[in-house]
């Protein structure tokens, strides 16, 4: 499989990371942890030849996780 001289992009988006490959929605995931996506981004852009690129989020101070308060 080749693709486009793109790189695959791994990010945070909303709370969760992604792998993003344009021009290849197909091969687009999104994973809970970031180590998890950095792994698989790699694997993506070893198989189709291209660069990975790994996009730090900045911090926002926003949780993202929220838990139900428990019922007391």
């Amino acid at each position: 499989m080749t693709a486009d001289t793109a790189p695959v992009v791994t990010r945070s988006n909303r709370g969760q990371w992604e792998n993003h490959v344009e021009g290849h929605p197909e091969l687009s995931q999104s994973f809970a942890s970031r180590e998890e996506a950095v792994d698989a981004g790699r694997r993506v852009a070893d198989d189709l030849g291209v660069h990975h690129v790994v996009e730090d989020a900045e911090p926002t101070g926003a949780i993202t996780d929220e838990q139900e308060p428990s019922a007391g």
